[in-house]
C-alpha cells in the first residue's frame, strides 16, 4: 500500500465510521421517508440525505480539491484528479424496515468518475448494525477490522452459495427473477440480502462464493468491488468489460468464469 493510498483509506474509514454512527442513531430514533426516485419502492429517507451531507462536509474539510459523487446529491468535479464515490446508506429498504444489513460505502477513485474508466484507490464499507468495518486499498489487501480477508476457494457451481439483488423496475425484476429461477437448481442456494456493498464484502470474507447483479449505480459497488478484488476475487462485467450498471460478477477466479457462462446462457 502506498503512503498516499494509506492516507486516503484512513480518511474513508474515519468518515465512514462517523457516518455509520449517525445512521444508526437515526435508525434508533425512527425513519422518515422523504422522497422516491426511480420507482415507488425506491425510497429516500431523511437519514440518507443527512448522512451524505455529513460525509460531504467532512471530505470538503480534509480534501477540498477532490471531486465528489454521491447518491443523494450528485456529482461535483474537483481539480486533484481524485473523486470520492459515496453511498450514505446502501440498503435503504433494509434500513427502513430495521433489518441489520445496511451500510455506509465510501471509495476514492482516480480518473473520471465512471466505473468503466476509473481506478479505485481505497474504499471502506461499514455495517453500523453489526459494527463491521471492511476496508481495502489498491495493492494493500482487504480487511474486516484487522483481519486480512481472502476469498473462499473456488467450488463446483453446484456447491456455490450465490448473492444477488434485484432492480427497482418491475419489468427488470421480472427478467431477473426468471434468471434466478433458472440458476437456483444449479447451485447450492441463492441469497438476496439487499445491500450490494455488503454482498461484495461477503464474497471477500468467504461468506458467499459469488455475487452478481445488474443495474447497480457506481456508488453501490465502488468500495465493495475493490474490497472483493483485493481479497482475491475476480470482479468484472460481461466478457472483458469492467463492472458497471450493465453487469457485475465477483467470485473466486475459477468459479467466476463458470458462473458467468451459466448466467449468459440463462439470458442475464
Amino acid at each position: 500500500m502506498s503512503s498516499s493510498n494509506a492516507a486516503l483509506l484512513e480518511i474513508a474509514r474515519t468518515i465512514a465510521l462517523e457516518a455509520g454512527a449517525l445512521a444508526a442513531q437515526r435508525r434508533a430514533e425512527g425513519v422518515e421517508v422523504v422522497d422516491r426516485k426511480s420507482s415507488p419502492v425506491d425510497v429516500v429517507t431523511a437519514a440518507d440525505r443527512e448522512t451524505e451531507a455529513l460525509i460531504r462536509a467532512r471530505l470538503l474539510e480534509l480534501r477540498p480539491d477532490d471531486g465528489f459523487f454521491g447518491e443523494e446529491s450528485g456529482a461535483e468535479r474537483g481539480t486533484s484528479g481524485l473523486t470520492w464515490i459515496v453511498d450514505p446508506i446502501d440498503g435503504t429498504v433494509n434500513f427502513l424496515y430495521g433489518i441489520p444489513h445496511y451500510a455506509v460505502s465510501i471509495a476514492v477513485v482516480e480518473g473520471e468518475p465512471g466505473p468503466l474508466t476509473w481506478t479505485a484507490l481505497a474504499g471502506c464499507v461499514v455495517n453500523p448494525a453489526l459494527g463491521e468495518v471492511y476496508s481495502a486499498s489498491t495493492g494493500g489487501g482487504a480487511f474486516l477490522g484487522d483481519r486480512r480477508l481472502e476469498v473462499a476457494p473456488a467450488v463446483d457451481l453446484s456447491q456455490a452459495l450465490i448473492n444477488t439483488g434485484f432492480a427497482y423496475s418491475a419489468e427488470e425484476r421480472a427478467r431477473q427473477g426468471a434468471v434466478v429461477a433458472g440458476l437456483l437448481p444449479r447451485v447450492r442456494d441463492i441469497r438476496r440480502m439487499g445491500t450490494a456493498s455488503l454482498d461484495l464484502c461477503g464474497v471477500a470474507s468467504g461468506r458467499a462464493n459469488a455475487y452478481f447483479e445488474r443495474t447497480l449505480s457506481p456508488w453501490d459497488h465502488a468500495a465493495g468491488a475493490l474490497i472483493a478484488r483485493e481479497a482475491g476475487a475476480t470482479v468484472k462485467g460481461l466478457a472483458d468489460a469492467a463492472p458497471s450498471r450493465d453487469f457485475i460478477i465477483a467470485a473466486a477466479p475459477g468459479l467466476a468464469a463458470v458462473l458467468e457462462r451459466q448466467l449468459v446462457a440463462l439470458g442475464v
